[in-house]
């Protein structure tokens, strides 16, 4: 686990949920949704759950600015850097303490990367996979999981991301969207374009270069069953076709039945077995902290999802919360529209 103290420091302010301002009907302000304390929560989780005695934490850094302008431009990168809070789009709130924050949790994912170990976690703040290389987007400044993509792929490396953040990881496709040698694959709720600073719809006709950008787009409401589905039917025989030497997974967990954000059914026991499905997969992982807004279910996700990186054979904490039924009737719908965009560029493999 690799993680840094100055990745607390960004501050969204607060307003009505995401959206910054007075709201004069509003009797108390709500905190925006990404706050220092979901990561304490997550870490809290880790270090005092069952799962600790299992991991080692290595402290991370701050990423440079040339390192920022493999993804991002030098114009872009000016802009997060401010003497007071300031919406840069709609929910995207930067501050004075957002660089800062920003290049701590963009340092520390590289330093997960430089680490060398078969699975690393970057357990960070802000977010990063909305970020496009001259916009922020959806809480996200810098792209964490793309910084890393493109390092390693610099590096000579052959690289796939892999992104189960609930909403459609627009940031990674722009980076990569005309690269052949990197495959994105975002699994993810239907949402559609959100506006002038996520204009990617994330439906399965982006297909990118060759067929390389992959959306798995399904609908509303589903759980464990079809995202397992979408995994094991699409996503990884297309990842064992590349052959990556590295994947990178933006981990998002506010695909749970509990999130505010999202609108999807996943599980504790999902995310175990996202977790062992990624472990099994057999190439180096780096995975970067991404959504997950219900901060005790969310550190509860967490915690499973790391166990099942562990490969641990039996659950460490039960889940006193699920009780959604899982629906997964429009799945196969769903996993045919992916099918149809991809068919022509992966013959033989969907």
């Amino acid at each position: 686990m690799f993680w840094h103290d100055d990745c607390l420091e960004h501050d969204a302010g607060e307003g009505l949920w995401e959206l910054p301002g007075s709201w004069p009907w509003l009797d108390v302000a709500e905190p925006h949704p990404e706050t220092a304390a979901r990561l304490r929560t997550f870490r809290h989780a880790l270090t005092h759950g069952p799962v600790a005695p299992h991991l080692k934490w290595h402290e991370g850094r701050h990423a440079s600015v040339d390192e920022l302008l493999r993804v991002h431009t030098a114009g872009y990168l000016d802009s997060l850097r401010v003497l007071e809070r300031v919406a840069l789009e709609v929910n995207t709130v930067v501050g004075p303490e957002t660089w800062r924050a920003a290049s701590a949790a963009a340092g520390t994912a590289l330093a997960a990367l430089e680490s060398g170990a078969p699975v690393a976690y970057a357990l960070v703040r802000p977010p990063g996979h909305h970020a496009q290389p001259d916009m922020a987007d959806g809480y996200c400044f810098v792209n964490n999981a793309a910084l890393v993509a493109e390092t390693a792929r610099r590096q000579g490396m052959r690289v796939a991301v892999l992104d189960w953040d609930v909403h459609h990881g627009n940031g990674t496709q722009e980076v990569f969207y005309d690269r052949p040698d990197v495959l994105t694959i975002s699994v993810h709720m239907r949402h559609g374009s959100w506006g002038t600073n996520h204009p990617q719809t994330g439906a399965p006709s982006e297909v990118g270069a060759n067929g390389r950008n992959v959306n798995i787009e399904l609908s509303l409401g589903a759980g464990d069953t079809t995202y397992m589905r979408a995994l094991d039917e699409i996503a990884f025989p297309l990842l064992r076709e590349f052959q990556p030497d590295l994947l990178v997974c933006a981990s998002g967990f506010d695909g749970s039945a509990f999130d505010p954000n999202g609108r999807h059914n996943l599980t504790a026991d999902g995310y175990r077995e996202i977790g062992r499905r990624v472990a099994s997969f057999g190439p180096r992982a780096v995975l970067t902290q991404e959504g997950g807004y219900l901060r005790g279910y969310s550190a509860l996700c967490l915690h499973a999802l790391v166990e099942g990186l562990l490969r641990l054979p039996e659950p460490l904490l039960e889940d006193p919360l699920a009780y959604v039924p899982d629906d997964s009737r429009p799945a196969d719908a769903d996993l045919d529209r992916v099918r149809a965009a991809l068919k022509p560029f992966w013959p033989g493999v969907l």
